[in-house]
């Protein structure tokens, strides 16, 4: 069995949010819930890529995931480089964030801190806002992420995400390496993805699952 535990959001940490309005693609009227899953991982072997995979072939009533597999794609982060002459690969990120309802990441740990390519991916964001208002769920495949778990919170709380904590999940595999095949049969762990989108879920459409 693949036990799997909520992260707990401390106090201070829910959304900030800024003058300007949301920039949000979600819409009551629509019948299926957008959302744009990101492994922060770059590895063609990574458990977070596979769960990643795993959640977008989940069979959910009303949601739709799409897997964004564009992170290296993505060059350095760089002010000077936006605007007029904004790389295509970013204004795709963009385009895919915008037309979400909502973004699930599963991110590893390195160092004690947020994945580099994960944490350009977010610098490209900052100013142009697609993320403000759009709920976000986190996922790990090591219950040891805590310090990125808990940078990445930061990160988008300050650029006026929510983080939905009923939607945020680590899920402990044990130190047993499992690829999404390996993942898919693993009733426990399907489960622990299937909450964790339900939530996500009931954040963009609280009528969602109930």
């Amino acid at each position: 069995m693949t036990p799997a535990f909520h992260w707990k959001l401390a106090p201070h940490e829910t959304a900030r949010s800024r003058n300007a309005g949301p920039v949000s693609s979600a819409r009551e009227d629509e019948h299926s819930i957008r959302i744009l899953a990101i492994s922060g991982s770059l590895r063609q072997a990574s458990t977070n890529s596979a769960l990643v995979n795993v959640a977008a072939a989940l069979p959910l009533a009303s949601v739709e995931i799409v897997v964004y597999a564009g992170l290296a794609a993505l060059p350095p982060f760089n002010p000077d480089n936006d605007g007029d002459s904004t790389p295509e690969a970013v204004r795709r990120f963009r385009q895919h964030l915008f037309a979400c309802d909502a973004v699930l990441i599963a991110s590893p740990e390195y160092a004690h801190g947020v994945p580099g390519a994960l944490k350009n991916a977010l610098d490209w964001v900052v100013g142009s806002g697609e993320l403000i208002d759009k709920p976000v769920a986190l996922i790990s495949a090591s219950a040891r992420a805590r310090y990125a778990w808990a940078a990445l919170v930061e990160i988008l709380t300050t650029m006026s995400a929510r983080v939905i904590g009923e939607a945020s999940i680590a899920i402990s595999l044990h130190g047993r390496k499992l690829d999404a095949v390996d993942m898919a049969g693993d009733l426990a762990l399907r489960t622990a993805l299937t909450g964790a989108l339900e939530a996500l879920a009931r954040a963009v459409r609280p009528t969602s699952f109930l």
